[in-house]
């Protein structure tokens, strides 16, 4: 089934570009086959925005020949004529009596012109698929195809650092209205539905989350929302994030105090969380390991008395996935390049009492960085 008389729907962000990269890191890398199934690589690469199910939908890039698209035949007209139809690439059509996974395995090695001797697969692949690929190519070694995909996805092109910003102005608008729905009495359940209420609102497609973490609850970093109600002078950390139209996320935290003023200790912890925040952001260019980012952070509120208390990363990846490479964390010895977007995102957390975060999304730029949320990140103080 081809593609050439189709009314392709375009997505400029994606471009044939995309796949061909991959197909020339892959190949650098000496891997035969890539095969992305539905999520945000199988997106990144071809615009396909697939959803996961049973029916098996690939994208195979094999070291040579040209790359194709395995789908079921009651979804073909669909991918056809949408931004993956615009790239021109093959479309096999299987249906529901064909063994998928032996039309994809025949179509590359067709173009291999041998049986593929490694075959990497997305890492959110469904386990049912990944071994429906290794069943129908035996003789093949079965990997991740991260170090393939990850390497092209870090480094954020102009266009996607835009939608990452439009995606960070939106949410600060989101949280410069807290002082609508945070107050004392109500509960996380209510205020969170506000929230997300109110990130569709800002053009948002879709929320991601909405951690409402008032008092205690704000030491469980992800905390799910609760019928727990917010009392006056506690403080309750705020997460929130979703998805645009495009794709791409937003992922802000700021944490507030509410009905009343912080103590002489929050305050002092406080301080700390807020220098280690701008610590870490100051430290971004071009060189700069993922692992100094997280040192920087960890290191303020270290020589402060306070690092137990830090229990996570400093931060993540985000663009078509909220938390992608790379990865701010000790161990990380990757340097930054220009265009890689990230969180920054220290937090203090005393278990049983409260806890704090401050969270922006920044993009390493030429010759420093560039911060994605502008709201502010003191310790903001509501009325109640």
């Amino acid at each position: 089934m081809g593609n050439a008389t189709a009314p392709h729907g375009s997505d400029p962000l994606v471009t044939i570009d995309r796949v061909h990269a991959a197909r020339s890191v892959a190949a650098e890398l000496g891997v035969d086959l890539l095969v992305l199934t539905p999520g945000a690589d199988l997106r990144y690469l071809c615009g396909y925005d697939a959803h996961a199910m049973e029916r098996l939908t690939a994208l195979a890039v094999p070291r040579s020949g040209e790359p194709f698209l395995v789908v079921p035949r009651l979804e073909a007209p669909m991918v056809d004529a949408g931004p993956a139809g615009a790239l021109g690439l093959e479309l096999l059509a299987w249906d529901e009596t064909d063994d998928a996974f032996a039309v994809l395995a025949g179509a590359a090695t067709a173009r291999l012109g041998t049986a593929p001797a490694r075959v990497a697969v997305g890492s959110r692949t469904w386990a049912e698929h990944a071994l429906g690929v290794h069943r129908a190519l035996p003789g093949s070694a079965l990997e991740l195809a991260a170090p393939v995909v990850d390497r092209l996805r870090m480094v954020k092109t102009p266009a996607e650092i835009e939608e990452l910003a439009l995606a960070g102005a939106a949410i600060d608008r989101v949280h410069a209205r807290m002082g609508e729905w945070l107050t004392v009495g109500r509960t996380e359940a209510e205020i969170g539905a506000d929230i997300a209420a109110a990130i569709r609102a800002e053009g948002h497609v879709g929320v991601d989350f909405t951690i409402v973490g008032s008092g205690p609850n704000g030491a469980s970093p992800h905390h799910e929302l609760s019928d727990r109600r917010v009392q006056a002078g506690e403080l309750v950390v705020v997460d929130i994030g979703g998805e645009t139209a495009t794709g791409y996320r937003s992922d802000c935290t700021r944490t507030y105090v509410v009905g009343g003023s912080a103590s002489a200790e929050v305050a002092e912890w406080y301080g700390v969380l807020h220098a280690a925040q701008q610590a870490a952001t100051a430290a971004v260019r071009p060189g700069v390991t993922a692992e100094q980012i997280d040192a920087a952070a960890r290191e303020v509120i270290s020589d402060a008395g306070w690092g137990e208390y830090f229990i996570h990363r400093t931060g993540h990846g985000i663009g078509l996935d909220t938390h992608e490479a790379p990865y701010i964390v000790a161990g990380n010895a990757l340097p930054l390049e220009p265009g890689m977007a990230f969180s920054v995102e220290p937090g203090i957390y005393l278990p049983g009492r409260h806890g704090a975060r401050i969270e922006d999304i920044v993009v390493c730029t030429d010759d420093g960085v560039r911060v994605l949320n502008n709201g502010p990140r003191e310790l903001v103080e509501l009325p109640g």
